[in-house]
């Protein structure tokens, strides 16, 4: 899609202010919003609201697509595009959301930049806003449609059917539809859970989907998160973790995520730290099924063994794989844990490991932890468009990754 002449010029030349002021738009434009549209906040993830990672991950999305359609040089916009239109999916995004969205971005533009915003800057900047809506609203369109769903209905009752206790701490959920057959899913792929905090308030959360395709039901590991240095406990992991027995009743969204497992025989990097294992156990539990002389490496991250989830599982799938070697690096008592083999002391550190030549890296974890593992393997040769990650909440890095 392309600007119309007018806005172009427009947008080119006050791109750089908007850039400078993105994020105080955007921190504006958010609690006016919830002000005038209070159940928008049940489909906003809180907590990225009050750390201000959604806010700036909006910043960072606006101002990537406005210098993708005035710069032909500018990196290709479609892979963010997609990640967004898979997020927005899972949290059952709708497309009379764009409107009120579209509104009161707007506005937040004209309260920060003041007079600066004459008619013609605000038509201008609307117009990047309803053609990046646009593509938008048809990407999800497209998703919702393939999954069979109806996006004013986007969430389906599931029913837990079983429960494991991985670690203390983390456990998994075997969820299964209470009508209608399971929709099909990609390994790599994840749904968002929906609880009820209250009886008017609601928060959405992404789990990894953490068994592979086919059966009756999906596996979904999930973290406690305990609070640390004064920040609150995690609202939907504990509220799961208290009531999500056997017989519980969920509301879940249908799968979505682009970063999927292919078939090709290209030898794959897995590299994980805590909770982010989870596509790795489903990626790992499908090479098994079906690709058991394709090469892995495994490389994983954690505090300890003891609180590292699906340790057993995977160790099993590695067993079944022809060319599959796994190591890990613990931050406390590496020297006593009882891996396969010897497990390392410290932060994970790639600039000695084997890379198989031509391998596909997948990586889940925190930003910081995946940004330091990008830099290592770019380092080291890996083209960075053979590094895919998957992260949930805002995604901070796929505008600028470092």
């Amino acid at each position: 899609m392309l600007l119309s002449p007018e806005s172009e010029a427009i947008v080119k030349a006050t791109a750089g202010v908007v850039a400078e002021n993105a994020e105080a738009i955007t921190a504006r434009f958010y609690p006016h919003m919830f002000e005038a549209n209070p159940e928008l906040l049940n489909t906003f993830n809180k907590a990225n609201q009050a750390i201000g990672e959604q806010p700036k991950a909006l910043a960072a999305s606006v101002v990537a697509y406005a210098v993708n359609l005035i710069d032909p040089g500018a990196p290709d916009f479609t892979p963010i595009m997609n990640r967004i239109a898979h997020k927005h999916v899972s949290l059952g995004i709708k497309a009379t959301d764009y409107t009120i969205v579209g509104r009161h971005l707007m506005w937040a533009v004209g309260d920060v930049l003041g007079g600066a915003v004459t008619p013609e800057v605000a038509a201008a900047w609307d117009e990047v806003y309803w053609l990046f809506g646009a593509q938008l609203i048809a990407e999800e369109a497209k998703i919702y449609a393939l999954g069979g769903t109806d996006p004013n209905q986007p969430w389906r009752k599931y029913k837990v059917v079983d429960r494991t206790d991985e670690t203390d701490g983390i456990f998994s959920l075997e969820i299964s539809p209470v009508e209608g057959d399971l929709p099909k899913h990609e390994v790599g792929q994840y749904v968002a859970i929906s609880v009820p905090l209250s009886d008017n308030e609601r928060q959405p959360r992404q789990y990894t989907i953490s068994g592979v395709p086919g059966g009756d039901s999906y596996r979904v590991t999930i973290k406690r998160v305990k609070g640390e240095n004064g920040a609150p406990d995690g609202q939907v992991s504990n509220w799961l973790a208290d009531n999500a027995q056997v017989g519980a009743v969920l509301d879940v969204s249908q799968p979505a995520g682009d970063v999927i497992l292919d078939r090709s025989d290209e030898p794959l990097v897995l590299v994980s730290a805590g909770i982010g294992i989870t596509p790795m156990a489903a990626i790992m539990e499908d090479l098994v099924q079906h690709q058991p002389r394709r090469t892995v490496r495994v490389y994983h991250a954690d505090k300890n063994h003891g609180t590292q989830a699906l340790y057993q599982r995977m160790l099993g799938q590695s067993m079944q794989l022809k060319d599959s070697v796994g190591e890990f690096w613990y931050e406390e008592g590496a020297a006593d844990a009882p891996t396969r083999r010897p497990a390392r002391e410290g932060l994970m550190d790639l600039s000695d490991v084997e890379l198989p030549e031509g391998c596909r890296v997948f990586m889940c974890g925190p930003l910081d932890f995946m940004s330091a593992v990008r830099r290592t393997l770019i380092s080291r040769g890996v083209p960075a468009e053979r590094i895919d990650y998957e992260i949930f909440g805002p995604d901070l890095w796929a505008n600028n990754p470092q």
